[in-house]
């Protein structure tokens, strides 16, 4: 799983074109700005060809698989079609499934719910909370954070030789890091996994936005990834791959949809019998929107051309690590070292500032948004900045005052609808509020940093 690290001008593209690119929001020190949207980790600004493709659907939206007329009829075939774009986007293979949820996290927990009831889940410290925490009725073995890819294969071997070999063995392992950016060797990895007769599922929430996933190439047994993270908007997820646990697991939701026939027996009761199709994960009404316009995002990545995506992401990222580096109170937090390559997510501290004082002072008085926090990854962010896995702190702003040691992190994230006057922007914002100081006063609200109304500018 290679990134482009350098190209030539002509196999690098413009931005691609995103809701919102126009926007322009209000400064705390007067006037506006054009908004730079740099927390696409969290979640990515629809593309403006997957709003046109639903706009252009809209009015012939009509029940799936449940109607005889025209426009349910057509919004079945999208609807299928969908499936089978996204199972071509992800290169799946003969005999695997792709079905619908709501998210990564719904997508996980749906294959937690299927896995055998004596299935061995391995999961890295590192990982998302979605990826992290489903795992409730299986026996689970957290890893620790890797320091480099290498000892993250190793760390895995020894884990899976010391298993009970006789039973089911599941591997969790994430594409690329919610928190660092950095690309996990997953190939690799799926070797290891099946060379001790486990499986293993790769998160792609942070990894198919910018970068091509092939579940064959891979060797991995499931994927799961987001829509609201690949350009699409919310509520829409997918999870790809092998069928057979699925098939053999009780559905995830019992209703209509995932029901192929329901019968009354003569005691009372009611016999079921379930579909083996990935319906029988996809009770009730869909989301057609939602799956449509991740295939719509499938199809605009791949026309795009992923290679060339890559390649101008990767001139973001160079050039964010080379403005970061510039500042010696920055610190930028890293698993693998400096060369890992990673996508375009990196997380960072400042030495004497609190994380949601300095991305409030971003927000407030440059427009860019950024995320603070520990970005639902709360081991992983604790061992990254060596504080005592207790030391409060959690998905969002510490209480603490502006200029305390902070701990948490600022993670600054972008994709392929980011302009490089967002990338500029950010760059020079860094160092004017370290060498300057922010030019507003901040208080804690609710949990979060915020601009002082009361006071004037300091």
């Amino acid at each position: 799983m290679s990134v482009v690290t350098a190209a030539t001008d002509r196999s690098i593209c413009s931005p691609l074109p995103v809701l919102g690119k126009d926007v322009t929001v209000p400064l705390v020190t007067g006037g506006e700005v054009t908004y730079a949207a740099l927390d696409y980790a969290a979640s990515a600004p629809a593309l403006q060809r997957v709003w046109d493709d639903v706009a252009a659907y809209a009015p012939y939206y009509g029940s799936v698989h449940r109607g005889a007329g025209y426009l349910s009829q057509l919004s079945t075939d999208l609807f299928e079609n969908s499936r089978k774009a996204v199972a071509e986007f992800l290169g799946c293979r003969a005999g695997d499934q792709v079905i619908f949820t709501r998210s990564t996290t719904d997508s996980l927990n749906l294959l937690a719910a299927a896995v055998p009831a004596d299935c061995q889940v391995f999961v890295y410290e590192t990982e998302h909370h979605a990826s992290l925490l489903p795992w409730r009725d299986a026996r689970v073995t957290y890893l620790n954070a890797p320091r480099t890819p290498a000892q993250a294969v190793e760390t895995l071997e020894r884990a899976l030789a010391g298993r009970d070999p006789h039973g089911p063995a599941l591997v969790c392992v994430t594409g690329a890091s919610n928190v660092t950016g950095e690309l996990w060797p997953v190939k690799e990895l799926a070797a290891a996994a099946h060379a001790h007769g486990a499986r293993i599922v790769l998160d792609a929430a942070q990894l198919a936005p910018h970068h091509p996933v092939d579940i064959d190439e891979l060797d991995v047994d499931w994927v799961a990834f987001s829509g609201h993270k690949l350009y699409a908007p919310f509520g829409s997820g997918v999870l790809a791959g092998r069928a057979d646990w699925l098939q053999d697991a009780e559905p995830y939701l019992a209703g209509g949809g995932a029901s192929r026939k329901v019968a009354r027996r003569t005691d009372g009761g009611v016999d079921v019998e379930w579909h083996s199709t990935a319906a029988r994960h996809e009770a009730g009404s869909p989301n057609v929107i939602g799956v449509y316009s991740i295939a719509s995002a499938c199809k605009a990545l791949t026309e795009a051309g992923f290679d060339r995506l890559v390649a101008r992401e990767q001139q973001l990222v160079t050039r964010v690590r080379e403005g970061l580096a510039e500042v010696p109170q920055v610190k930028v937090l890293s698993l693998f070292g400096d060369d890992a390559p990673r996508v375009g997510v990196i997380s960072f501290v400042v030495e004497g500032w609190n994380s949601s004082h300095f991305a409030a002072a971003l927000s407030a008085e440059y427009g860019i948004g950024v995320r603070d926090g520990l970005f639902c990854a709360h081991p992983l962010v604790r061992t990254l900045l060596g504080s005592d896995p207790q030391d409060p702190g959690e998905c969002g702003a510490p209480e603490a005052e502006p200029g305390e040691r902070s701990l948490n992190a600022i993670r600054v994230s972008f994709g392929a609808g980011t302009p490089d006057e967002h990338i500029e922007r950010f760059v020079r914002a860094v160092k004017v509020l370290v060498s300057e100081g922010a030019q507003w006063k901040y208080r804690t609200e609710d949990g979060r940093c915020v601009p002082d109304r009361g006071t004037a500018q300091v």
